[in-house]
């Protein structure tokens, strides 16, 4: 390419081709004006001594511009071009590098599965073998959350770090008692069911946060199935909760019979009360026990369900609603109320009960064997004497490193 070279004149320069007068004729036949001249279309002939295809460019009366400064902008202007030109094609290689990381399938997150369950000072040891049956029948994901009251707390933690539950992924959560105040009588036929944590249950949104299905479970129960089967328990739309209904399996018909147990709301509401006639519930409808619930929190909060278990434990301290023989204002009898018709049902091999109520009756073992889970609800329990299938909660019992708990084996 032939060298430029600047000529300067009266009111402006011009840049011409070193070895080329087409540039300097041209311009300076003309009144200094901005000349642009493609010379890469002119005859070689004509001009054989040009040989670059630059422009030849003429200034108008401007101001004289150094060459160095012209070339101090060239060399700004292509570092400025080489710059934008790098960051594009380094962010699409990122980016395609991004996109080529997303393309892979991501390793699927294992679903965790929350299972709420009380632990009282007196009956702690319950607790323990509950979750170590859970843990020991599952290879699902659980997160246990362990309530109890706060001079508890640093127990239940000892409990499970010091033993063979050291594994178990858990939170220890604080229920406060205060929320209950002004909401129970002082005088049912079972004061241990008064317990604050027996109403545990009615405040999980509160408790739980983070979670749109949970698991809670009473702690005087075994489970012998894989708890995945019960998390997956289907919830019909509009339910905000699960439960096992007293009339489901014909062995626990014979059972109830035999013992005489009620499986209908008439054992838990007073049905002389004009509220709970006013109701327009059946007196012969179908019970169910809540001492194993599979919850959807967004329809728990979204119907308020906790307010409406609030309202009617009040009612019964103002008027005396519940049954004394077995409701007595716990967390049964309002429960009956705000979910009736309104619940759908577990797999009731998922929730073998009454274990607890009878010293002199058993099941089979057959039926036993084919149970997912077995409660031993009722004054008899299973670390204590008299009871009965208490072989199959020990074997899941863990022994408490305070040796506080202690099984009560009777020579019998």
């Amino acid at each position: 390419m032939a060298l430029l070279r600047k000529r300067s004149g009266r009111g402006g320069s011009i840049i011409r081709h070193e070895g080329c007068n087409l540039c300097h004729q041209t311009a300076r036949g003309q009144p200094w004006r901005l000349l642009k001249l493609p010379l890469h279309i002119l005859d070689r002939q004509q001009h054989p001594r040009l040989t670059c295809t630059a422009y030849a460019i003429g200034l108008k009366k401007g101001p004289r511009t150094p060459l160095l400064f012209n070339q101090v902008l060239l060399f700004l202007l292509i570092v400025t071009l080489c710059g934008i030109l790098y960051k594009k094609v380094h962010k699409e290689t990122v980016l395609r590098n991004e996109s080529d990381d997303d393309s892979e399938p991501p390793e699927e997150m294992e679903e965790e599965i929350p299972v709420v369950i009380c632990a009282a000072a007196g009956r702690m040891g319950a607790t323990m073998a509950a979750i170590n049956s859970i843990y020991s029948n599952t290879d699902a994901n659980i997160l246990f959350y362990v309530v109890g009251l706060r001079n508890t707390l640093s127990r239940i933690r000892k409990w499970i770090e010091h033993s063979k539950l050291r594994e178990i992924n858990f939170k220890i959560v604080e229920f406060n008692p205060i929320v209950l105040k002004g909401k129970i009588r002082p005088d049912s036929s079972r004061p241990e069911l008064l317990q604050p944590l027996n109403f545990v249950r009615f405040y999980l949104p509160l408790l739980i946060h983070q979670h749109e299905k949970v698991i809670y479970l009473d702690d005087d129960v075994i489970v012998q199935g894989d708890i995945q089967e019960l998390y997956d328990t289907t919830l019909a739309l509009g339910h905000a909760a699960a439960f096992s209904g007293d009339c489901d399996l014909p062995s626990a018909q014979d059972m109830n019979r035999f013992v005489g147990l009620q499986n209908t709301y008439m054992g838990y509401l007073d049905y002389r009360k004009k509220t709970i006639k006013d109701l327009g519930i059946s007196p012969s409808t179908c019970s169910f026990n809540p001492g194993v619930i599979v919850a959807n929190m967004t329809e728990w909060k979204h119907q308020r369900i906790t307010k409406q278990l609030e309202k009617w434990m009040q009612k019964n301290v103002e008027e005396n609603l519940y049954s004394s023989s077995l409701g007595g204002g716990v967390a049964t009898s309002p429960m009956l109320i705000v979910f009736h018709g309104k619940y759908s049902a577990i797999n009731p091999l998922w929730h073998i009960r009454h274990l607890g109520w009878n010293p002199d009756t058993r099941y089979s073992e057959h039926f036993l064997q084919e149970a997912k889970l077995l409660h031993w609800n009722g004054r008899h329990k299973p670390w204590d004497f008299p009871s009965v299938h208490n072989d199959l909660w020990e074997s899941w019992f863990v022994p408490d490193p305070a040796g506080i708990f202690k099984l009560n084996h009777h020579n019998s």
